[in-house]
């Protein structure tokens, strides 16, 4: 268990932070850290006068927004549980996770909960507004005049302005329940991870002693916060730090974020890999294909030169102001981690999951070592099941203070995933270096067993692919012993060369070719199919592979 508390940690931030800028929604009112504390007293006078108890579920839907992140800080330092929601997700998904995890209070984007059914969640009490803190709804009379007077009557005990002195929030262990994080994953059936207060303070102390932030410093979040990675690493790390949090509340295209990474230039960036793919894709790649520069990056004296002022190009792009970036969630494309590396941008690649609060593995950007995800972090332990782990592929088994506490009202799923010796069991495939480096090679869910007996992981294939002329994003299947490729299209590409649709596969069918080229022969793949949509995806951007199998 971590020496350090959560909600200590959280009250001393505050305390040692008051005047200091918190939280923001872009464009949008600047609370304070005694304005935080000012609101989270609010809630907790709520939560008292409606007889909400420690443990009770609370949950927020909503998107990313200051009000959103209020109440997650209220709600685990008043000892109860919240339940964060994605807001992509759909009503009656919304409806049976509400239910299923036993929640009695419910704080919603006013949009998000008109397309909800108050029958259909009949255990909720009431209902809160993300957009103003107005009751949306209540299922006793008595809830709008006790809604009422707690904004009068919720510091009834100080004479004066509340100060950093006054805060005292109640002493919660670091075993007691904190979050419960439902997400489909890649199998397709919802899950409430349980992290115990302990998961989420052992992520945030490993990135203070690790991660370049300190008190004042800028952060963008445009992460979904309702999943742990944004959660842990744009939200309560920075928060912790006293750092100034600027929450996108819209989910952005990269040209927005672009667009507020140079109004904000953060100090330190988490990204999913789709979003410096297209970034990379859209404003450095052409640039680099131009046959004058292709031909001057041929010169090594020249090619230094054209590497430093695209390192500067896209260090602007970014704000310029970062220490590094952070990528993690999903596979990095290959061919933009050399690119990236050759220019010396300052990027890393860590690793982690839902289960783990999320951090598993990561590295700083200058001793990053290429196409890994980063050393396991101080507070795990590492192990590779398979004979070599250092050569043989085996699934990644981690051990230590961030693993959650199970599956909610799920025990089957729970010890299917930690085994007795207290193994979290990744699902993921990989070897390790002497350090402890891990190399994660593929999901052994989406691992392929070739006709020759050979293990295929299709990720591979798909980062290669996903580098060639009008594709977007791939994803690679096996069908009757051979290997389908289904491509989205670059459709922004295909307009601009105004291609027909017969062009567009004669197009598809050359990158097939040139695919196999590159590859080992038990890895060719047979046909590239055309896909007329954008995959679906996880909340950490990864495609729900599960679906593409089963449709065909």
């Amino acid at each position: 268990m971590m020496k350090q508390n959560l909600v200590a940690t959280l009250q001393q931030a505050i305390r040692d932070n008051w005047s200091r800028k918190a939280i923001s929604d872009y464009k949008g009112e600047i609370y304070t850290y005694g304005d935080v504390a000012d609101k989270i007293a609010w809630i907790h006078h709520l939560y008292q006068k409606a007889g909400i108890k420690k443990s009770d579920k609370i949950v927020v839907l909503g998107k990313n927004s200051s009000r959103w992140a209020i109440c997650y800080l209220a709600t685990i330092t008043y000892g109860a549980v919240i339940v964060p929601i994605l807001p992509d997700f759909k009503p009656d998904d919304v409806h049976h996770i509400i239910n299923h995890s036993d929640a009695i209070v419910l704080f919603a984007d006013d949009s998000l909960f008109e397309n909800l059914d108050p029958e259909s969640i009949p255990h909720i009490e009431f209902v809160v507004s993300l957009n103003d803190f107005s009751l949306l709804f209540g299922r006793k009379k008595s809830l709008r005049q006790i809604l009422e007077k707690s904004l009068k009557n919720y510091l009834p005990h100080l004479e004066n302005p509340m100060t950093a002195a006054d805060i005292q929030y109640p002493k919660i262990p670091n075993e007691e329940l904190a979050a419960m994080v439902y997400t489909s994953g890649t199998t397709g059936f919802s899950k409430g991870v349980m992290l115990a207060h302990n998961s989420l303070i052992s992520n945030i102390i490993f990135a203070q002693e690790h991660m370049p932030l300190v008190a004042g410093n800028s952060i963008v979040s445009f992460l979904p916060i309702a999943h742990v990675f944004g959660c842990a690493f744009e939200f309560l790390f920075p928060f912790s730090r006293g750092c100034h949090i600027t929450f996108l509340k819209k989910i952005p295209s990269p040209r927005i974020i672009v667009k507020a990474f140079q109004e904000i230039r953060p100090h330190l960036i988490l990204s999913v890999p789709l979003v410096i793919e297209k970034i990379y894709r859209k404003q450095i790649k052409p640039k680099i294909d131009k046959p004058l520069i292709r031909g001057l990056l041929a010169l090594p004296l020249v090619s230094k030169l054209i590497h430093r002022k695209l390192n500067k190009a896209l260090s602007a792009a970014f704000g310029e102001r970062f220490s590094e970036i952070v990528v993690g969630g999903a596979a990095f494309n290959a061919d933009v981690e050399d690119f990236l590396r050759k220019i010396k941008f300052r990027f890393t690649v860590g690793y982690g999951m839902t289960e783990c609060g999320p951090l598993i593995s990561y590295t700083n950007w200058r001793e990053y070592v290429p196409r890994s995800c980063g050393r396991i972090v101080d507070q795990l332990e590492l192990r590779i099941d398979s004979p070599d782990e250092f050569n043989e592929v085996g699934e990644i088994l981690v051990r230590g203070e961030n693993v959650m506490m199970g599956y909610y009202k799920n025990k089957d799923a729970t010890a299917a995933a930690i085994d007795p010796e207290g193994w979290l069991h990744t699902g993921d495939l990989g070897v390790k270096t002497a350090d402890d480096t891990i190399l994660i090679k593929g999901r052994s869910k989406s691992m392929i067993l070739g006709p020759s007996g050979k293990n295929i992981y299709p990720e591979e294939i798909e980062a290669k692919l996903n580098n060639l002329p009008f594709v977007l994003e791939s994803i690679v299947l096996d069908r009757n012993e051979k290997l389908v490729a289904l491509v989205y299209p670059d459709m922004e590409a295909v307009d601009q060369e105004q291609l027909s649709e017969k062009e567009l596969t004669k197009r598809m069918e050359a990158n097939r070719r040139e695919l196999n080229s590159i590859l080992p022969g038990y890895m060719s793949v047979s046909s590239i199919e055309i896909y007329p949509e954008e995959f679906e995806k996880t909340p950490k951007k990864s495609i729900k592979r599960f679906l593409y199998q089963i449709s065909n």
